[in-house]
Order: structure tokens, then sequence, then C-alpha cells
């Protein structure tokens, strides 16, 4: 079988790419891995997304295509190897959310502006074709809280309480399924996100990483945006993020607030058991670092009053993340493997 480097050079040597060098920009959680190009003054970023570990191409390709034919600005894509997990797409820059605002504290209001009004835009498109992000897959996903951080911070999982939880979880959320459902990009957060000055309206920001995306409630990817594992946002910000959302939506606002709640909750446990899955399968115990802050919007979520059923079972389940349970965490990466 030819190696991956070997299949490299032939996929970007087929598009006359073979004379670019070539810079590390990012990993993720995923197997992917992201590099520029640069070839007289010009670039491109080459998405290495090994199938044989588990990564497929498609689904980005799928996306794409959808984002911008509604008028979005998700990269261009030069050329398409989805049997041997190669992308070339176009390089929308360095200017991340999460930098600006690192940069300058002022600016955070109007970028977050304008990720709510993409997500207008794009929640009175007609959505595509795809999977349903229902009750019963949202919470078979926060159900990782149990298998992966209960397992890691105390030694075992409580089938009795992890049945419980998946009871009540399901039946929270099945109300939110006669929501009509739009595209969920399930990753939209300040890392994902880029500022392009030269271009207008929506098109100011560039798209990233929306390939596990899936048809769900419109709350759901401004919990992603506000409630951001990686950086704080200010209530202040997040309170006028979702008043202008939902009067430019004309949404009922207690239900809508409602299902922000709730939404934040599961999503804020299937992060916290995908972080501990990352340390102790897969050797990544940096993402532990950032298990206190989605604790924090887990905490929010369940002083709400949809949290009712579940909160006492979460309170008792799982353990506060304690300095020595982040550390054990750690100590134990790499050592579950990973079903």
């Amino acid at each position: 079988m030819l190696d991956r480097a070997h299949l490299r050079t032939a996929f970007i040597g087929r598009l006359g790419w073979a004379a670019a060098t070539s810079e590390l920009v990012a990993g993720d959680a995923s197997n992917r891995r992201y590099d520029r190009l640069t070839m007289d003054g010009d670039t491109r970023i080459l998405m290495d997304a090994p199938p044989h570990k588990g990564e497929d191409v498609r689904p980005f390709v799928k996306i794409t295509n959808y984002l911008r034919s509604v008028g979005l600005s998700a990269p261009r894509i030069y050329g398409n190897d989805a049997t041997h997990g190669f992308l070339l797409i176009e390089d929308l820059g360095d200017d991340l959310f999460a930098r600006l605002i690192a940069a300058d504290k002022a600016r955070e209001t109007s970028l977050y502006e304008a990720a709510i009004d993409v997500l207008l835009h794009l929640h009175s498109a007609q959505p595509p074709d795809l999977a349903r992000y229902d009750a019963r897959f949202m919470t078979d996903v926060a159900c990782l809280s149990f298998d992966w951080y209960q397992r890691g911070a105390i030694g075992s999982i409580d089938a009795d309480a992890r049945a419980a939880f998946d009871t009540a979880m399901c039946a929270a959320l099945e109300p939110l399924e006669s929501e009509e459902p739009v595209l969920v990009q399930r990753d939209y957060h300040a890392e994902n996100m880029i500022w392009l000055p030269d271009r207008e309206g929506v098109k100011h920001i560039g798209l990233l990483d929306y390939q596990d995306a899936m048809l769900g409630h419109p709350a759901y990817d401004l919990v992603s945006v506000l409630q951001d594992a990686r950086r704080d946002v200010s209530p202040e910000v997040q309170s006028r993020m979702l008043d202008r959302y939902v009067t430019a939506a004309s949404v009922d606002p207690t239900a809508f607030h409602d299902a922000y709640a709730l939404l934040g909750l599961q999503r804020n446990l299937r992060i916290l058991g995908v972080f501990a899955r990352l340390s102790l399968a897969r050797g990544k115990p940096h993402y532990i670092d950032l298990i206190p802050r989605v604790w924090g919007h887990i905490e929010t979520g369940l002083s709400h009053p949809i949290a009712g059923d579940l909160a006492p079972i979460i309170r008792k389940a799982l353990p506060a993340p304690t300095p020595n349970i982040l550390q054990s965490l750690k100590d134990q990466c790499q050592t579950i493997p990973q079903p």
C-alpha cells in the first residue's frame, strides 16, 4: 500500500502544486490535519483526512457546496480525492475570531453580531437533506459524559445513573423535535470562524469545520458560539446575542431560551465526555485544561428550570472537576482503548 506522504505528493502534483512549500496550520480533535501550501505568492489549504482512521471528506464537500449555494463563505474546493482523503481548498487566512478578540476585546460585540447574522441567514434558507440531530442521537452523545468522564474520574460507570440520565435526557429533548429543523454546523465557535474584511454582509465570515452538520433546533449553534469551550464569552454579550436572534427571527422568547438552556446542557455534557476521551483514549491530555469552563456551562444549564428532572441525576453521578480529578484524567492519558 502506498504511504500517505506519496499519496499527498501525487495529489498536489496532479493539481499543479508540486513545487509548493508546506506549513502546518492546524490539527484538530479529529485525525484531520491542515497544511498551508504556498507557491508563486498564492496559497491553498491541504486537508489531510485519512480514511483508515475513520475520516471522510465527502460530508465536508457536501456541506461546503450547500453553504456556498446559499451565499455564505465556505472555502472553495479546488481539488478532491475522496478515496484517499485529500482536499485542496481556499485559504481564508488566519483572522480567527478568537485571535481578533484576544488582540482587541472591543471587537467582541461586533464580531458576535456578525456571527448571529450568519445564523439568521442560514436558518432562513431551505436546509439540505441531512440526518436529524434528534433527541435519541443527542442523548446518546451526551452519555459520553458517563462513558468517559465519569469512568475516568471515579474509575467506573454507574450503569443505573447512566440509564436514568438516558431516559430523562431523551424525554426532555423530545419536545424540541416539533421545531422546524435547520442546518446546525455543531462546531460553530470562535476558532472556526475567520473574519474576511474584503467581503460584504454575511460573507464577512469564513466558515470552517462543519463536516458533522445535521438538521436540528435553531438554538443549537447559538449554544456552540456563545457557550464556547475554548474562550469565555461575557454574560452581557451572550444576552445581547440571544436577544438579537430572538428579535430578528421572531421566535417565542421563553420557548427559545428554554431550548437554549437545555441544548447547552446537552452539548456541554457531550463535550465533557469527548474531552475526557481525547485524553484517556487518544493521548491528547491538553483538552483536560478546558474542562473547568465546560463544567461552568453545565452548572449554568443545571440551574435552569428546564433541567429539573436531570439536575439531581447529574449532580449525584458526575463529580465536579477538582484539581485532583483533572490531574487523574491526565495521568490516565491513552490508557483506555477506544472501542
